[in-house]
């Protein structure tokens, strides 16, 4: 099955922190979830809060949207560019993915 050209892969995502590239990362998970593990300077922004604060994500320049399965991120990316953002791209397969493709001593749950 061929991956929307509006995901990123964690291994995609690690080399351009890695690189120094300035991407927003937009965490739409929990509270709780959130405080469990994190990417390092992710932004928590919870699903249900998205719409009234939409203007925080920043609407030039990568914006990377991040969730526990990459399915509430997936939605919240496809809301956002409904707003018309073309900066959007959607971590595939979360932090579950991050922890066993990138890093893993990253907490899972």
């Amino acid at each position: 099955m061929p991956h929307d050209p509006l995901d990123l892969s964690p291994t995609d995502l690690h080399r351009r922190l890695q690189a120094g590239d300035d991407i927003q990362l937009i965490d739409v998970r929990e509270e709780m979830e959130f405080e469990y593990c994190h990417l390092p300077g992710s932004l928590l922004v919870p699903l249900d809060e998205l719409p009234r604060r939409a203007a925080e994500i920043r609407t030039e320049g990568p914006v990377v949207v991040i969730c526990h399965h990459g399915v509430r991120s997936g939605h919240a990316a496809g809301y956002l560019r409904h707003l018309g953002r073309t900066n959007v791209l959607n971590l595939r397969g979360g932090v579950d993915a991050w922890a066993l493709q990138v890093d893993p001593t990253f907490p899972v749950y």
